[in-house]
């Protein structure tokens, strides 16, 4: 069997997979109305690394079935999860790390799934190292089995080498340096060809091949020790690799050298054959010499019994002068071995766990395209509201339909009692009052979240900031203000829109303290309502000419109505699955055009829905003309009217419409501080993760640094014998130098949850810290509090929650001021919507 290399595992750690990963999956893809639930394959997923994890270190070729499963998976999650956004802290341990470097770096624990597939895929090539070598080399199936897994390892690494520190972004350990991963590359790829060699050697091919498969395979293993016996990366290897490797290049070179005097041999070439030879047993000589084994030691006797006949033959037959070694023709090459590249799947029967998850690009175009859908229909539902806000706000100064109906001097107008029991049905004051009540609470709620999310970054960077105090150029780990910039960003704008919410409420409670007086007649009795109006006199006019044409309006004011009520409805329910259509634009180019899909779509589905809503606003506008024209007349063939009435009636009919809005205004709050909350939440899981990374990394910094402190420290000098002890007259005695101590703490405060807080999961694992990109979305739909768009370069679905207004009294709109969105499907205002973002 040949000497070859094997390249030692990756040592793991065990890890929770299940609860992240669930925990991600449903802030990600579930909804309310579409829950997701992939526990059983994420079960399926953590047996699979416990299996191919360890597995590995079985070394059978059946293991490699097991850890390439595994792999597979990974890709597939990493291409539908981003990798950053997994909080799990994947700790591996170096490979060559044997416990004696002074300052290497053991062990790495890094939260990413991207991490954990190269770690992984490490893994893989060094099992696909040790199963090759362990191959039968005079087996045909073997060596073809061999030269394929070496070439796999050898790309592996190539891969590796180019990659790792982009997806890992810090120091990686020595096992991981880009050099390292060169030089084992280089070493695999060598040991490949020299499979090539033992097959060529082993199936009798021709001489010449051979001896250029050899002649190549020498000029690999040269470059390889090369790139071994650098400074950097010679205290790495085991103490025979670098003495085997220069072994093998001699014996390579040997053996080409053989092959190649056989040729001379069959062409009667005896001179040139026993130059070759000479310097074939030469080179075998010092093959064994370098790696202190017999390397090859079948074709070095070949060679010798070869060289004796050859001289013996030469002596007596042909008598031909021995060429110089160095005029003779150069050997040719051939290389077969090649760097396979990265396949996926590895495994031969992949099945995706996660078939069901879309592809990040994907996710990340659908929530585009369900933003801008989002902005279409919030803008042409709020254009709608606005103008019925409007129409109504007319009605009511005109004292409209209550003037025109029948009634004695003292019964109220059908129109009017009906708003009344309206405003009872709903809860009337009471309601409001309840709802209001509960504002206070909810804000609190959030403001306790976001305060304990900062003070949690508070305490890791007061803790960071501390050790780099005391520890100065040693402590080398990424600053806190670094890692936590786009946390803080994002709790100044969680902030500013808590307090726009609060100036929202003020604004809701100030509407209902001045129509509070009318809002409590309607909420009461219908006796009380009718006592609060004064009396008058009948109507004279109830056919006249000017009240027909009003009845004739109102009719049509009910109508457009109705019409409304049922676009909205259309515009809300407007659906289409974007899904397989992105799928399918990503399977042709790897990319999607998402706005021109987008607008393509968007305008087949909303247009004719945006023609309706234009049309409805005209007709408003010459509706309303005629309104004025027809009640101008029909207050001048009223006559005088009793004042006091009609002022009343007009007042109660604006606190209808006040109490509609209040009540719609107030559950649209209580739903958006709810939505934020879990926000919030969701927001502090992030942090509480990072926390909790960044201890688990300072306690293996601090461990390094206090055992290489240890091994610095001076030692204690002995006691001074007894016969030194006499001093000079005068001279001070001398005083034993005593060593430094050196205080490392081992512990440091790090977050605790507050009483009634909502604890994050994950807090009670170490979990490293990658760098966030994005916060969590805000719930799709209408965003209750919004007008104020915020900056979208925070690159995730939605862009953040918006700022918070409310209407004024007069006429209950303001520009740039408008009362919160309501979520989707329910009436609402037009607002400024923020411009597209993906994350």
């Amino acid at each position: 069997m040949a000497e070859l290399i094997s390249i030692p595992l990756k040592k793991p750690s065990e890890v929770d997979l299940v609860k992240p990963l669930r925990h991600i999956i449903q802030s990600r893809y579930s909804t309310a109305d579409k829950p997701e639930d992939y526990s059983d394959a994420i079960n399926e997923l953590a047996k699979l690394r416990t299996n191919g994890i360890w597995k590995a270190f079985e070394k059978y070729e059946s293991s490699l079935e097991v850890i390439y499963s595994y792999y597979d998976q990974l890709v597939s999650l990493e291409q539908k999860i981003p990798p950053q956004e997994v909080q799990i802290p994947f700790k591996w341990r170096d490979a060559f790390d044997k416990g004696s470097i002074f300052g290497s770096k053991s062990s790495l624990t890094i939260a990413s799934l991207s991490y954990e597939k190269i770690c992984v895929l490490f893994n893989i090539a060094a099992l696909q190292s040790a199963v090759a070598a362990s191959q039968c080399m005079e087996n045909d199936e073997a060596l073809k089995l061999a030269a394929k897994l070496f070439q796999q390892a050898a790309g592996i690494y190539n891969h590796l080498k180019s990659t790792v520190m982009l997806q890992i972004q810090q120091d990686p350990t020595d096992d991981l340096n880009p050099d390292t991963l060169a030089a084992l590359s280089s070493l695999m790829l060598a040991q490949a060809q020299e499979m090539f060699v033992q097959k060529a050697i082993h199936d009798n091919m021709k001489e010449s091949i051979t001896a250029k498969l050899a002649q190549q395979c020498e000029e690999l293993y040269a470059e390889t020790l090369k790139i071994f016996q650098r400074d950097g990366l010679k205290s790495l290897w085991d103490k025979d690799w670098v003495p085997l490797i220069a072994g093998k290049q001699a014996a390579m070179r040997a053996i080409a050298l053989y092959f190649q005097s056989v040729v001379c041999k069959n062409d009667k070439a005896v001179g040139k054959e026993i130059a070759w030879l000479e310097h074939s047993i030469e080179l075998f000589k010092a093959s064994h010499s370098r790696s202190g084994k017999t390397l090859y030691n079948d074709v070095y006797i070949k060679a010798q019994r070869n060289l004796a006949e050859a001289k013996k033959d030469n002596d007596f037959i042909y008598h031909e002068r021995i060429p110089d070694f160095k005029t003779l023709d150069p050997i040719g090459k051939a290389q077969p071995a090649k760097l396979l590249p990265l396949s996926h799947p590895m495994s031969k029967n992949f099945r995706d766990l996660f078939s069901e998850l879309v592809p990040v690009a994907v996710h990340q175009a659908m929530a585009a395209y369900d933003l801008r859908k989002t902005e279409i229909t919030q803008a042409e539902i709020g254009r709608l509201r606005e103008s019925t806000q409007v129409l109504n706000s007319v009605l009511a100064s005109l004292n409209l339909p209550a003037a025109i109906e029948v009634t004695d001097g003292d019964t109220l107008p059908p129109s009017l009692m009906e708003k009344g029991e309206k405003v009872k049905e709903l809860g009337g004051m009471d309601e409001l009052e309840k709802l209001i009540s509960d504002l206070p609470e909810l804000l609190k709620r959030n403001r306790d979240i976001l305060d304990e999310s900062d003070r949690m970054l508070n305490e890791e960077k007061q803790a960071d900031d501390s050790l780099r105090q005391q520890f100065k150029e040693k402590w080398t780990r990424t600053p806190s203000e670094k890692l936590t910039e786009m946390f803080r960003s994002n709790s100044t704008k969680y902030r500013e829109i808590i307090t726009n919410a609060e100036k929202a409420d003020r604004i809701v409670k100030e509407k209902l303290a001045a129509n509070r007086e009318g809002i409590l007649l309607l909420s009461g009795s219908n006796a009380a309502l009718q006592g609060s109006v004064p009396s008058g006199s009948g109507s004279t006019v109830s056919n006249s000419t000017a009240v027909n044409t009003l009845r004739q309006l109102m009719s049509e004011v009910d109508t457009i109505k109705a019409e409304r009520d049922a676009i909205e409805q259309e515009l809300t329910s407007a659906t289409l699955d974007m899904k397989d259509q992105f799928l399918m634009a990503l399977a042709k180019d790897g990319t999607i055009n998402e706005p021109a899909m987008s607008v393509e779509s968007l305008g087949q589905t909303f247009g004719p829905l945006q023609r309706q809503v234009k049309e409805s606003i005209e007709k408003q506008e010459s509706l309303m003309q005629r309104i004025q024209i027809a009640n101008n007349e029909f207050v001048q063939e009223r006559g005088a009217t009793t004042g006091g009435r009609e002022q009343m009636m007009c007042q109660l009919a604006k606190a209808y419409d006040a109490f509609m809005d209040i009540n719609n205004n107030l559950k649209e709050g209580t739903k958006f501080y709810n939505d934020l909350t879990q926000i919030l939440v969701s927001a502090q899981n992030k942090i509480s993760d990072y926390c909790f990374a960044r201890k688990t990394e300072k306690e293996e910094l601090l461990k390094d640094l206090t055992q290489a402190i240890s091994r610095q420290a001076p030692a204690v000098p002995p006691a001074q014998p007894g016969y030194h002890s006499a001093v000079t007259p005068g001279a001070a005695p001398p005083t034993p130098s005593q060593p430094q101590a050196s205080s490392v703490p081992t512990t440091l405060p790090y977050p605790v949850f507050v009483q009634g807080m909502p604890i994050p999961f994950g807090a009670s694992a170490n979990t490293p810290y990658p760098s966030y990109t994005a916060p969590p979305p805000m719930p799709q739909g209408y965003n209750p509090y919004g007008t104020m768009p915020y900056p979208t370069s925070y690159n995730y679905p939605g862009g953040f929650p918006q700022a918070p207004g409310y209407p004024q009294q007069q006429g209950y709109q303001q520009q740039g001021q408008n009362y919160p969105q309501q979520p989707q499907g329910y009436p609402g205002y037009q607002q400024q919507q923020p411009p597209n973002s993906g994350w």
